[in-house]
């Protein structure tokens, strides 16, 4: 998995290209922005930091980073197979 610094609106050119390599390097990208931003969410309230009540439980969202992370790995075998560069 890329470590990036990019934002959702950073792959949004991305998505409209007619290469459908940079599309799915749109997808990845997307997907470990929001991967990112929910681990640090579960971090921040692991140790009582969030500023707000979630309103699903742990288990719920503890779901969620499973599929993603799941997600992620399909994408990165995908590119691998596929000759995409991520």
């Amino acid at each position: 998995m890329i470590m990036t610094k990019m934002e959702l609106n950073d792959t949004a050119e991305m998505m409209n290209s007619a290469d459908y390599k940079e599309r799915f390097r749109a997808e990845y990208y997307q997907i470990v922005i929001r991967y990112q931003k929910l681990k640090t969410m579960l971090e921040r309230w692991d140790k009582g930091e969030l500023g707000f009540k979630p309103t699903c439980p742990r288990s719920t969202y503890n779901m969620q980073i499973s599929a993603m992370t799941n997600y992620i790995a399909v994408l990165e075998a995908r590119a691998v197979m596929e000759g995409v560069e991520l």
